[in-house]
């Protein structure tokens, strides 16, 4: 365990963690820079029609690395390893090939956004899990710069803006997809079908949300919900951090790392907020909108992410994916409930409350499951010592 190595390493390896923690944000980059360029290429339409392909997107890339790696991740009886296949890696460079030759086309990029972001997720995924460090930040910092400047190039009004992008995206990839010394694990077959629903349940709520607020608010409303909800993604780079390297292994440190970046980014955009970044990389639909609001109850839907990814983690490492999607499934009705009638009353505000408050209670849910199963682990432990046993030795770990 983490806790138990010497203060050296442990040092050391949080300093690594804290390192690929931070490359995250080339992840969380790539959606806001899509938008970001959309906004001085396309018109305000096309500008809307993205923003829910950047969602549907973002969604195609978590059933991706749901059957790629956290099918693998939980697969209690195999040895849980994961590599970056080389079929998903050579079409993610064909996809950005084809969008750097191609001008500017909004259906081009709608079609090639899932195969781009579903090779970050796993990409990343897989380095993050392996602990493959130093490729890991070798890969973001050329994502990142890629990204920054294709947003560069947009704010110039070049129509080339989306090469850099792709190009940053297709060269990280074949850096992750470097050969390693294992093998991926055969992950359990019913082990998958239930991630796989997990994930889709859970997913499909974002894009078919702003389906909606495209349709009933308009597409300034939708590239403004597509916006915050990226921009607070960042809150969801340590946070998604964590849930990985926690589905391996119970981890005292990496929940301290996660959340204190955590505080870091909501100070970050805060600050991005109040200086006006972002007014000026999202252009009108920031500018022209209340955003302050709205963009705080995003970021504290999100940290209270931090309450329900331990418990989650936890119950998928001790095997009990039957019990999660079921749990899942109920509090993503919720969410989607609550987030429906916040969009009944017109307000962006609302909606990300309603996620808020599904968020917290879906907390709960996972915490009351996980004393519930740790406790039926107890009492079947006690039975199998006999009579006399007082105490049981549970550690950090479920």
């Amino acid at each position: 365990m983490t806790e138990q190595m010497p203060a050296p390493l442990r040092m050391r390896r949080a300093a690594l963690s804290l390192i690929t923690l931070l490359g995250g944000i080339s992840l969380a980059v790539i959606p806001a820079a899509t938008v970001s360029i959309s906004s001085r290429l396309f018109s305000d339409e096309e500008q809307g029609f993205l923003a829910v392909a950047v969602l549907v997107a973002t969604f195609a890339g978590q059933l991706t690395f749901a059957v790629v790696v956290e099918s693998r991740l939980s697969s209690a009886a195999t040895e849980r390893r994961v590599v970056f296949p080389l079929w998903l890696a050579a079409i993610s460079v064909v996809t950005a090939v084809v969008i750097a030759v191609v001008p500017p086309n909004a259906v081009v990029l709608a079609i090639g956004l899932p195969i781009l972001i579903a090779a970050l997720e796993v990409g990343r995924g897989v380095s993050v899990a392996e602990r493959l460090d130093r490729r890991e930040i070798v890969a973001s910092v050329v994502v990142g710069l890629g990204a920054l400047a294709g947003v560069l190039a947009g704010f110039a009004e070049q129509g080339w803006a989306l090469v850099p992008l792709v190009a940053g995206i297709a060269f990280a990839t074949c850096v992750r997809c470097l050969p390693v010394d294992h093998k991926a694990s055969r992950p359990e077959p019913a082990v998958m079908g239930w991630v796989i629903a997990d994930t889709a349940i859970t997913g499909v709520i974002y894009p078919l949300l702003n389906t909606m607020i495209l349709a009933f608010l308009g597409p300034a409303d939708a590239v403004l919900f597509t916006s915050i909800a990226t921009v607070s993604g960042l809150l969801a780079i340590p946070l998604n951090f964590m849930r990985l390297r926690l589905l391996k292994e119970h981890s005292g440190l990496d929940i301290v790392v996660a959340a204190a970046s955590v505080l870091a980014a909501v100070v970050a955009l805060l600050v991005l907020e109040f200086t006006g970044a972002f007014g000026f990389v999202f252009g009108a639909a920031w500018t022209q909108s209340a955003t302050l609001v709205p963009l705080l109850l995003a970021c504290a839907w999100r940290a209270a992410s931090l309450a329900t990814t331990i418990p989650f983690a936890a119950l998928r490492r001790a095997g009990e994916v039957r019990l999660l999607t079921g749990l899942r499934a109920l509090v993503s009705v919720i969410a989607f409930a609550l987030a429906a009638a916040g969009l009944a009353l017109g307000s962006l505000a609302a909606v990300f409350l309603g996620l808020l408050i599904a968020e917290l209670a879906s907390a709960v849910v996972y915490e009351l499951a996980r004393r519930r199963r740790l406790a039926r682990g107890i009492r079947a432990l006690r039975q199998a010592q006999g009579p006399g046993t007082d105490a049981v030795e549970t550690g950090g770990d479920t």
